[in-house]
């Protein structure tokens, strides 16, 4: 049976999930419609809306004192905006047709219908949890909301042992490893590839690897896990690979996420090659006039490649929600696509990444140019300048850039924010070098380090030209 109109004579939002993507576009959409003229009626299965997950890391840590700090809108304050949001109510099925969804509510089991007029699906990303023996076992943990992270605080508190195997060595596996270290735990990293930081090519992630090793962390790449041990009470006691096992009190699993599109799929909504919900530039749904989709559960347009890319970020997802919102609420705006910018952070080591790795550039048929230099963070004369690796790729014969990745310590990640704005602008190398950046030796050498990585790579061009 489906809900009855409980306000006016209006239209109602049906938004599905509760974090960045969909409760943005909630409130942007209700900033844009009273509540007699759209209903707004929002399905999070957890206990927590508008959160932070790119901050867990920092609150297992110890750097963010507590939850709440990573929570940017309670609950009460979205029902205060008259946005009817029901916590801890999953949305079971999608009925495109009837224009309605089946939710069930996760204590009592109670399933109804609720009818829309208008849709947003923003289910998220789901960790990659591998089949393996043991993968369930408590101690076992991913870490994707904060229901996870909490639940990880937990077992660090009444674990006695101080061993910790965090199973891949991507951007969550890296922060994860850096948690556990400030908490005082002996860390091992059991990475599949050939170097941590797969968004790296492996050169640059051979500067992570050495800075990891030198912070205390054990890391052990090649390595493909074939199952966790587990003692008599069932808790998990290893990590094991072909070659040997791995001593563990806690496993933290950091292998990735996939686009969490169960129900779009069996409702038959566009899903592409990644497994994400295919938008236009609205962010609707391909075919679907009264359905958008947004955040972790989409693939985005990369403006460098041309491709369709599952890219999960906050910033992304922040974004879809205000276009989202706006359509959804009668304006009009479009999310024209992204070129991949990521930064992390191992303790004090900076990891930034934009446009394309060498592998991506050859897949899609770009021939290119690399180079690498070596430069430091300010003036080399001033005090605590540190060292810093940049590595730019540059189409052959255009000189247009197509990635950068930047390794170093403070004032090295954020540069690549630099690079991001020169592909998002399709500039060329030779261009780049004639910006006009901020100097001063507290802050960057005359040359800053991108600007001398844009030199070197648009003389290569010319060169092999």
């Amino acid at each position: 049976m489906s809900m009855s109109r409980t306000r006016g004579t209006g239209e109602r939002l049906v938004v599905i999930g509760g974090d960045a993507a969909g409760m943005s576009a909630a409130s942007q959409a209700r900033r844009l419609n009273k509540p007699d003229e759209l209903e707004i009626v929002a399905f999070e299965r957890g206990n927590f809306t508008s959160y932070s997950a790119c901050g867990i890391p920092y609150w297992v840590g110890g750097d963010v004192p507590d939850r709440d700090r990573l929570i940017a809108r309670t609950p009460e304050e979205h029902r205060a905006r008259d946005i009817d949001l029901r916590l801890r109510t999953e949305v079971t099925e999608l009925d495109p047709d009837g224009q309605r969804v089946r939710t069930r509510d996760v204590d009592s089991g109670a399933e109804s219908w609720t009818s829309y007029d208008k849709l947003v699906i923003a289910t998220g990303a789901r960790p990659i949890r591998p089949d393996l023996p043991g993968v369930d076992a408590p101690g076992v943990h991913g870490v994707q909301t904060l229901d996870d992270g909490q639940a990880l605080l937990d077992t660090l508190a009444r674990t006695p042992g101080r061993r910790a195997v965090v199973v891949g060595a991507g951007y969550i596996g890296v922060e994860m490893a850096e948690a556990l270290i400030n908490r005082g735990y002996e860390v091992t990293v059991v990475n599949r590839g050939s170097e941590p930081m797969s968004t790296l090519d492996p050169d640059m992630g051979r500067l992570v690897h050495e800075a990891m090793e030198g912070l205390g962390i054990t890391m052990v790449n090649d390595a493909e896990v074939t199952g966790l041990l587990t003692d008599d009470d069932g808790r998990v006691r290893a990590v094991t690979t072909k070659d040997r096992d791995f001593p563990a009190d806690v496993v933290v699993l950091g292998i990735g996420v996939r686009p969490e599109t169960t129900l779009a799929r069996a409702a038959g909504l566009p899903l592409g090659a990644h497994g994400g919900l295919l938008t236009d530039r609205s962010m609707r749904v391909r075919g679907h006039e009264n359905i958008w989709a947004g955040g972790d559960c989409v693939e985005v347009l990369d403006l460098v490649s041309g491709q369709q890319r599952h890219i999960p970020l906050g910033t992304h997802a922040n974004k879809h929600g205000q276009v989202i919102g706006t359509n959804a609420g009668g304006g009009y705006a479009t999310f024209p696509g992204v070129v991949g910018t990521a930064v992390s952070k191992v303790c004090d080591l900076e990891i930034a990444r934009t446009g394309l790795r060498e592998k991506d550039a050859h897949r899609v048929g770009l021939r290119f140019e690399t180079v690498t230099i070596e430069s430091t963070s300010r003036a080399g004369y001033y005090p605590n300048s540190s060292p810093m690796t940049v590595k730019m790729l540059a189409e052959y014969r255009t000189g247009r850039l197509l990635g950068v990745q930047i390794v170093g310590r403070e004032g090295a990640g954020k540069r690549v924010d630099i690079a991001a704005v020169a592909l998002t602008a399709g500039m060329t190398a030779e261009q780049m070098t004639t910006l006009d950046l901020g100097y001063a030796p507290p802050f960057s050498p005359v040359w800053d380090p991108v600007l001398v990585a844009a030199r070197k790579a648009a003389a290569k061009v010319r060169e092999t030209s």
